[in-house]
């Protein structure tokens, strides 16, 4: 689907017209484009600093997150490439700890365009080869790239001597792509596994397992399975993590959610089966309150939107889209009277799925997605109604809310806007609370 980026600055802006002109929405999984592409810019894939490789359906940003932040607090420094951005396209490319500025990034993309003539990349091949020009000419002790979608197939698989890999989360998404076989799913998110290189997994019901094992073995890649090779959980209070070299007792995420626990042990995983940079335990517990990844159970500080509300209303920011994220809403969620949704949702996922994983749902209000193919809030509305939901629909985000806000009954209840990271996107920028 288009991504309809968009800058405040002229010259990246440009770039990024230039780029839409060229893939106007095509995303064709493969890796003859992005080689083809990297070998005429000079195969900076290969000058990465030691690159950490994260795949999964849910988390892998998280992750990421977590990665980064244990890397920083060591003293070390780290190029991030993550996707989608939430308002500004420079998120998505973080060079030794800072956002990429406007005039790097316009460069950089007028670089990769020019270089672009017949093997027309889509938009994610194209950012990826930007972000791997920027991470080859700047120094850093690590580079941590998070796999766009899928992983065999995926633009960022061409890096070929990965530090160490790792999967996330596995569940049903982008069934267009990847199909509704979640065992063939998991196939294709161990795909990013390499030859006498550490794999991180999470711990997967057996079929996956077994997949996932079969990918390692034919890789050649180092599994390293929870469960067998590593433990952890929360445990009274703390994180507990332990493996055949290393037993932590930690603080707690400081993000929300009870996933997060996982996301955690996961990128404490990684760095403890590598040994090219050193990650000290205490950075590992500055980490944990350190990490932060916007739209995620992300509670909305002060700003226009939430001064909209009155003041015991709580508004969260999530910008899940499938049943796993539904999930961990609904687990966050648990303990609360009912929540109020606030929701858009783009036309390729599933709303009822999503909907019917969640519970106590006092209210919805859903709201379109501009400039995205989206379920009509119409839609949605019947498909709540369906499963007992009440629901409403509004123009956009700000007439929810007021909607919400002259409502007495709906006071004391949280607010939940969510459905789609392009819409919570919109939320970040209308609050002034964009990403730094």
């Amino acid at each position: 689907m288009p991504d309809h980026a968009r800058s405040d600055d002229p010259a990246v802006q440009k770039q990024l017209d230039r780029l839409a002109r060229l893939s106007p929405g095509r995303d064709t999984l493969g890796l003859e484009r992005i080689t083809a592409l990297l070998d005429r810019l000079g195969n900076p894939e290969r000058a990465l600093p030691p690159v950490f490789h994260v795949a999964g359906t849910n988390g892998k940003g998280s992750t990421c997150a977590f990665l980064r932040a244990a890397i920083e607090a060591a003293g070390l420094s780290a190029h991030v490439y993550t996707s989608p951005h939430l308002v500004r396209f420079n998120e998505r490319i973080r060079v030794a700890g800072t956002l990429i500025e406007d005039d790097a990034l316009a460069v950089l993309l007028e670089e990769v365009l020019d270089q672009a003539e017949g093997i027309d990349p889509s938009f994610f091949e194209a950012t990826t080869a930007a972000a791997f020009l920027a991470f080859s000419r700047t120094p850093a002790d690590a580079s941590i790239i998070e796999v766009g979608l899928g992983g065999r197939l995926d633009a960022t698989n061409v890096i070929e001597r990965p530090l160490v890999c790792g999967i996330a989360h596995l569940g049903i998404d982008h069934e267009a792509f990847l199909g509704s076989d979640i065992v063939g799913i998991a196939g294709e998110k161990a795909g990013i596994a390499k030859r006498g290189r550490p794999f991180v997994t999470q711990a997967y019901p057996s079929a996956l397992e077994q997949k996932i094992a079969a990918v390692a073995k034919s890789s050649g890649a180092e599994w390293i399975a929870r469960g067998r090779d590593w433990r952890g959980a929360p445990y009274r209070g703390e994180l507990h993590y332990r493996d055949h070299e290393n037993l932590l007792r930690l603080p707690l995420p400081a993000l929300a959610g009870p996933h997060q626990a996982d996301n955690a042990l996961l990128a404490i995983a990684m760095l403890s089966h590598q040994s090219a940079i050193d990650v000290p335990e205490a950075a590992l517990r500055a980490a944990m309150g350190w990490a932060d990844w916007p739209a995620r159970l992300q509670k909305l500080e002060p700003g226009p939107l939430t001064a909209m509300m009155p003041p015991e209303t709580e508004i969260w920011l999530d910008g899940g889209h499938n049943v796993l994220a539904a999930e961990a809403l609904a687990t966050h969620f648990k303990d609360s009277e009912g929540l109020h949704l606030v929701m858009g949702m783009l036309a390729n996922k599933d709303p009822k799925g999503f909907l019917s994983t969640l519970s106590h749902v006092h209210s919805a209000t859903f709201v379109p997605i501009d400039g995205h193919a989206h379920h009509a809030p119409e839609l949605l509305s019947e498909i709540a109604r369906e499963l007992g939901i009440r629901a409403d629909t509004a123009p956009d985000i700000k007439t929810a809310l007021e909607q919400l806000a002259t409502a007495e009954e709906q006071k004391r209840l949280p607010i939940v806007i969510t459905g789609s990271l392009y819409l919570a996107g919109d939320v970040l920028r209308l609050n002034n609370s964009v990403p730094e």
